[in-house]
């Protein structure tokens, strides 16, 4: 039976809430003193859920700001609401409606915008697919998911043979027009009438994937709608109303579509681009003044290795948030931008399960590069052992658990994670520094017991990255017949670089325990990963 919440706890959670009201009120989202306006945007976003429902509220706010801009050009917050009302209007006279789920292949331009908000209109549940995935990972993602309406590119028809009895809609053709017989988005909007569609009973809601690294993609449904929630970012990301976000992180991964909701929300410009391109980036925040970039690590990468001679060409002055999320940030990548771009740099530790974890600031990053940062208002991080017991003494690796307004409620299959006192687990082992900082240290999974020793890559690869003649690095365990596990290092060397096995071995040795020297180094072009930067280790061996 489930107890009442004690005194203790009401109180934690008014305190809480009164925080969040505060973090929204600083950030432009709490309309004082107009309150009349505040308890319309709360039922638009009950209605509609928090895309459709913050592309409307922007709307009434002021319906010819930018709301996107794309390679196609700009559309306002009206053109947006009045397109993807004749959307979900020309769908609703085709039978979809309520419960029907509908899947997204899209790369990020209008048309998988418009499909995001005309979901929302419907109540139609939205699964977000992988533009990386493979032939059968869709298929079986499809079938799972019982998917009735496909909106993909035209670039993905040839990975869509497998998905079958789906209605199917065209979002982005660079062809001829003539040549399709799949419907097109623009044609079914431009024909149908854009007044607001009767609202859902219920919003449908976002389906997220996770990566897939290790088998089919699992679903995490996205049901959580509360504006308050919003405070878990703005908490400790300086994101202000009515400025411009550019989005290099992919609207289908939990970075790119939190972030996008919330720039909506903020009556922000969102700069979106079909596939990323680092001087392109340049230019877009040069152009759009943007204050805020979304990307994940890899991206952030390919800027600052563009060098200064081609960053400088550009003004991005009006950067006061990098915002960096879906993988690993080493210590040698944020401080190179911290360098170029100034204190701007934002670490977000989450995972599609939880959402929101943790955040480094600019002056946590400059305590201790390499952090992940503080949990901000509204959730909540501890370490347990094995056997389930917290840890709490500093620098002592644990396993993660995480509570958050946004965790998700398990898997669409019926599955969940390992919880513990209400909190969920992240699948990464961690640890605390003396400051209350959170660093992680890997997967739960990638641990390797060398010789009786607990070994985390992480840090061997975090090591090795910081030299200026390795580009990249990824480190595995592998069988040993003396010490049962040792590792392996992927190096990418500097185009040019005479690095060698025997000297990569030796740095190690000079800066860490002789158990985590690699006793293997192979040398590649590139290391292979997913379209969010998370290095695929099972093609590593």
């Amino acid at each position: 039976m489930r107890r009442p919440p004690t005194v203790t706890a009401l109180a934690g959670r008014v305190a809480e809430t009164a925080r969040s009201i505060e973090v929204l009120w600083r950030a432009g989202l709490v309309p004082f003193p107009r309150l009349d306006e505040g308890i319309r945007s709360l039922l638009l976003t009950r209605r509609h859920g928090p895309l459709a429902g913050a592309v409307r509220i922007a709307a009434r706010r002021d319906p010819s700001a930018t709301g996107i801009v794309d390679e196609r050009g700009p559309l306002t917050f009206a053109q947006l609401d009045r397109q993807s009302n004749a959307l979900a209007r020309a769908w609703s006279a085709r039978g979809i409606g309520s419960g029907t789920p509908i899947a997204v292949l899209c790369r990020d331009h209008r048309g998988l915008v418009l499909t995001m908000l005309a979901a929302g209109k419907l109540g139609a549940p939205l699964l977000l697919l992988n533009t990386g995935f493979a032939k059968p990972q869709l298929a079986d993602v499809a079938a799972r998911e019982t998917v009735q309406v496909l909106v993909y590119d035209d670039e993905f028809t040839g990975l869509l043979s497998g998905i079958e009895g789906a209605d199917r809609y065209l979002a982005w053709t660079e062809g001829d027009l003539a040549a399709h017989e799949t419907p097109l988005l623009d044609e079914l909007i431009a024909s149908s009438d854009d007044r607001p569609p009767k609202p859902p009973e219920r919003p449908g809601g976002l389906i997220l994937l996770t990566s897939g690294t290790t088998g089919t993609p699992k679903g995490a449904p996205r049901p959580k709608i509360s504006p308050l929630h919003s405070a878990q970012f703005l908490d400790r990301i300086p994101l202000r109303v009515g400025e411009a976000t550019y989005m290099g992180a992919p609207l289908f991964h939990g970075t790119g579509i939190s972030q996008f909701i919330l720039s909506l929300a903020l009556g922000c410009t969102v700069v979106l681009r079909r596939r990323f391109d680092a001087e392109a980036t340049l230019r877009g925040i040069e152009q759009h003044r943007c204050s805020a970039l979304v990307l994940v690590p890899t991206m952030l990468q390919r800027i600052i290795d563009l060098g200064p001679g081609v960053i400088g060409r550009y003004d991005v002055s009006s950067l006061r948030v990098v915002f960096a999320a879906g993988s690993a940030l080493s210590p040698d990548v944020g401080n190179r931008a911290s360098r170029i771009f100034g204190d701007v740099v934002h670490n977000l530790y989450g995972s599609t399960e939880v959402a929101v974890a943790t955040v480094a600031t600019p002056e946590d990053w400059r305590t201790a590069p390499g952090t992940v940062g503080r949990p901000p208002v509204g959730c909540r991080v501890a370490l347990y052992d094995e056997r389930g017991a917290e840890v709490t003494a500093p620098h002592v690796t644990a396993r993660v658990f995480v509570g958050s307004g946004l965790a998700f409620d398990g898997y669409t299959d019926g599955r969940h994670k390992e919880i513990i006192d209400g909190l969920l687990s992240s699948g990464d082992v961690g640890h605390f520094d003396e400051h209350g900082l959170l660093f992680i240290d890997g997967r739960d999974d990638e641990m390797i017991v060398s010789g009786g020793e607990n070994v985390y890559p992480v840090e061997v690869e975090n090591l090795l990255v910081e030299r200026e003649d390795v580009v990249e690095a990824a480190v595995v365990g592998v069988d040993d017949e003396e010490f049962g596990q040792r590792l392996k290092a992927f190096v990418v060397p500097v185009e040019g670089a005479s690095l060698d096995a025997d000297e990569v071995r030796e740095h190690v040795r000079r800066n860490l325990a002789r158990y985590k020297v690699p006793r293997d180094v192979e040398f590649l072009d590139a290391l292979p990963r997913n379209a969010t930067g998370k290095v695929l280790r099972n093609e590593l061996g």
